[in-house]
């Protein structure tokens, strides 16, 4: 942040605080505490808040498609400006991803949110080699074909699914990197 912008911030925010109830059948109910801008009583109720906060949960499963189906869980630049160009091609791949799923459920009748990602993103890389090395005759005719499969890589419906946040195994036994390549070369020489 620079120094103008950190200077138009407010000395003094005035918040709302609202506590509401989540109650699933079969589950313990839930009261949750939102702290929100919103402040128009009026044109922001207790109960649109409450929708927007259980949208909240769509945002995460983005966030984590973003990290990890397209790969942004390690930025691989070292200059600002190519963090911030990779971080940019990125967020334009998942919307172009985002948009063919859109495309895709609204030609077949089906919920944008119910088609997979993942699966979308390996249905698009598989077409986009036969477009590229110019293998279809018909373009039309695939674009159909690509998305009658996004269409058909439904997720299933799963209310209430809680999975712990643990790595099942490591990817490799070998430790980490935690000094210069040049040490560790110097060190593995003299042994």
């Amino acid at each position: 942040m620079s120094e103008t912008q950190y200077d138009r911030i407010p000395p003094m925010l005035t918040l709302r605080e609202l506590r509401f109830n989540v109650t699933v059948p079969g589950r313990r109910t839930k009261t949750l505490t939102v702290v929100t801008p919103l402040t128009d009583t009026q044109g922001y109720t207790k109960k649109d808040i409450a929708g927007l906060y259980g949208f909240r949960w769509n945002a995460e499963l983005d966030i984590r498609a973003i990290k990890q189906t397209l790969g942004l869980d390690h930025v691989r630049c070292k200059t600002p400006a190519m963090v911030q160009r990779e971080l940019w091609v990125t967020l334009l791949a998942y919307n172009l991803i985002r948009r063919l799923i859109a495309t895709s459920a609204a030609v077949h009748g089906k919920q944008p949110r119910r088609l997979g990602f993942t699966l979308a993103c390996q249905t698009v890389l598989a077409s986009w080699m036969l477009l590229s090395t110019r293998s279809c005759s018909d373009p039309r005719a695939m674009h159909t074909t690509l998305l009658a499969q996004i269409a058909a890589n439904e997720v299933a419906n799963r209310p209430g699914r809680i999975e712990p946040r643990v790595l099942k195994r490591r990817r490799h036994r070998y430790p980490l990197m935690q000094r210069p390549r040049e040490q560790l070369r110097a060190e593995f020489g003299k042994t």
